[in-house]
């Protein structure tokens, strides 16, 4: 329940991603688009990490790499590599890509150097106005 409270959009992010993840989706004109799945893939992970690394600065005085690393970064790129293999081995009309695999690591990694550069700043500014607003 702890969890919930504190990173309840990244919980919802992973349902989202699980869910367009193992849906067949309908053709589109943008399906004429040369890549645009690596492009959706790599926006995906990006936003789903900056959200988890937002939460987690926002819920703790202390960033602690020891848990960043494994949480924030290594656990996003492990998730997309089982989101991958299920899609090969659970769908019969979904495949596994190691390009997308590629692009939700790259997602992932660029959502860790941005976490450190913004998402820390945006969460210290969370928290400031919250406690303004308790006053």
């Amino acid at each position: 329940m702890k969890y919930l409270k504190k990173y309840p959009l990244s919980i919802i992010l992973i349902g989202v991603i699980l869910f367009l993840s193992f849906f067949n989706p309908p053709e589109t004109p943008l399906n004429e688009i040369s890549n645009i799945d690596k492009v959706l893939h790599f926006l995906m992970y990006f936003g789903f990490c900056s959200v988890l690394w937002f939460e987690y600065f926002k819920s703790h005085e202390q960033a602690k790499a020891s848990r960043l690393i494994p949480w924030g970064v290594i656990a996003p790129i492990l998730f997309s590599g089982l989101v991958e293999i299920g899609q090969q081995t659970l769908t019969p009309t979904r495949a596994a890509d190691w390009l997308d695999f590629a692009f939700n690591t790259l997602g992932c990694l660029t959502a860790a150097l941005v976490g450190q550069l913004v998402t820390r700043h945006l969460a210290k500014r969370y928290k400031v106005l919250r406690q303004a607003d308790r006053r």
